[in-house]
């Protein structure tokens, strides 16, 4: 029977009034899945979404099994991406401080030698690979008293070549650790990799409501041409919506991109691996007040994004697959807000484009030759087509829009607040 509260989990009251003093009172499904299997010492093998709420089903009996006087590091988190990390420790640092427990993000662009003191007194570790490595090698802390290892976005992290310094860290880790292991999909190399980290591990699939993501997420494809995409997406900068995530696929395309909006009026920032981290971190708060509403990234420097208000992906650069198109849209719709994705593609592509939604079960309507400008049906999920949206008559930007020189929406304080939707 599904478990309606953290305390009917085995959440300590201790964690519960943390959570409550957040603002986080009920669990959500995947973390109703996994907080009791984690809780009994069983490894775990987890194939959830993004955006489901997977960072509490793996925070909170992390820090309900790890004791304040532990040796230390008694914990580690391994995520692909420095924003990832950044995240992770922000949403863990209230309920292990609840129970006296020191946490620290690890990863690359900041200073060694300050980092590595922090660590080296930390109980858990949320670290991305290669930083991790090097604080090892500087001799700043081991991992033989690691009791609890955890791999978030597992498939993403392979994917992006860390397979053999995964390899090495988890050697590292002691054989009779505890494992949980997340990722969005658990076939293939990546379920290969998950059953040599893990043993006798309880594998368990969330899969969200179908009627419920279908009213979650709204999926459009546009034809559009190379040379009319800019075009094509100040467009739809001009309507209504709240922040907008569009993906671009090459570092260099993200800056030209970003200069090619502001030529049209419309700010935005780039975010992408040749960014400082300090530059990155400027780009992503001024997306995430709203002080500017549009976000231009590439797929690696976007997987750490969780930020509330996102109401439109738009994916400028069609996606190379099925799991880049997962990750790219769910940045949207997350935790059960709406959310818009729109993806534009050529004539070339549209064979390519039509088989993507077929495989992700996606009802659409790939037409040749739409004008960027025209007003369309979109497509969603459950095959029920919505109507055309009226667009304004609005020979500028929309009000308040920075564009417009209006002020920018009032920005959220970053917040342990509510749920996140990772």
């Amino acid at each position: 029977m599904s478990k309606s509260s953290f305390a009917e989990l085995g959440v300590s009251r201790t964690v519960v009034d943390a959570l409550a003093r957040g603002g986080v009172t009920q669990p959500f499904p995947v973390q109703s899945l996994v907080i009791g299997e984690v809780l009994a010492g069983h490894d775990v093998l987890v194939r959830s979404p993004t955006g489901s709420g997977k960072t509490l089903a793996f925070a909170l009996p992390l820090v309900e099994r790890i004791a304040a006087e532990a040796a230390r590091p008694a914990a580690l988190i391994l995520a692909p991406t420095r924003e990832l990390v950044v995240q992770i420790a922000e949403e863990l640092y209230p309920i292990a401080h609840a129970r006296a427990l020191k946490t620290a993000p690890v990863y690359g662009g900041v200073g060694l030698s300050r980092q590595s003191q922090i660590a080296a007194r930390a109980h858990i570790l949320v670290a991305t690979p290669g930083r991790l490595e090097d604080l090892i090698a500087r001799r700043a802390f081991d991992l033989d008293a690691i009791q609890m290892l955890v791999l978030d976005e597992a498939d993403r992290m392979l994917d992006m070549g860390f397979r053999p310094a995964v390899d090495r860290i988890v050697r590292l880790c002691p054989a009779d650790r505890q494992t949980l292991f997340f990722s969005a999909t658990l076939s293939g190399e990546t379920g290969r990799v998950a059953k040599a980290y893990t043993r006798n591990a309880v594998r368990l699939e969330h899969t969200p409501d179908p009627g419920h993501a279908a009213g979650t997420v709204e999926h459009r494809f546009v034809e559009v041409e190379t040379q009319s995409r800019v075009a094509a997406l100040v467009a739809e900068l001009g309507t209504e919506r709240d922040l907008t995530l569009v993906f671009v696929r090459t570092k260099r395309g993200a800056d030209r991109l970003v200069k090619r909006l502001g030529d049209h009026g419309v700010a935005a920032v780039a975010m992408h691996g040749n960014r400082s981290q300090s530059q990155r971190e400027r780009a992503l708060a001024s997306f995430e007040s709203a002080h500017v509403s549009t976000l231009v990234a590439t797929d690696v420097a976007a997987r750490g994004i969780d930020v509330d208000r996102i109401s439109h992906v738009i994916n400028f650069d069609p996606p190379e697959d099925r799991d880049a198109y997962v990750h790219r849209v769910g940045r949207t719709g997350r935790a059960g807000r709406s959310g818009i994705g729109i993806t534009f593609h050529s004539a070339s592509e549209r064979t390519k484009i039509a088989g993507l939604a077929d495989e992700l079960g996606i009802e659409h309507r790939v037409a040749a030759g739409l004008r960027s400008d025209a007003p369309r049906a979109s497509a969603r999920p459950d095959g029920v087509r919505s109507p055309a949206p009226r667009r304004p008559r609005s020979k500028g930007p929309r009000a308040g829009s920075p564009a417009a020189g209006g002020a920018p929406a009032t920005g959220r304080t970053r917040s342990y607040g509510r749920q996140r939707g990772r």
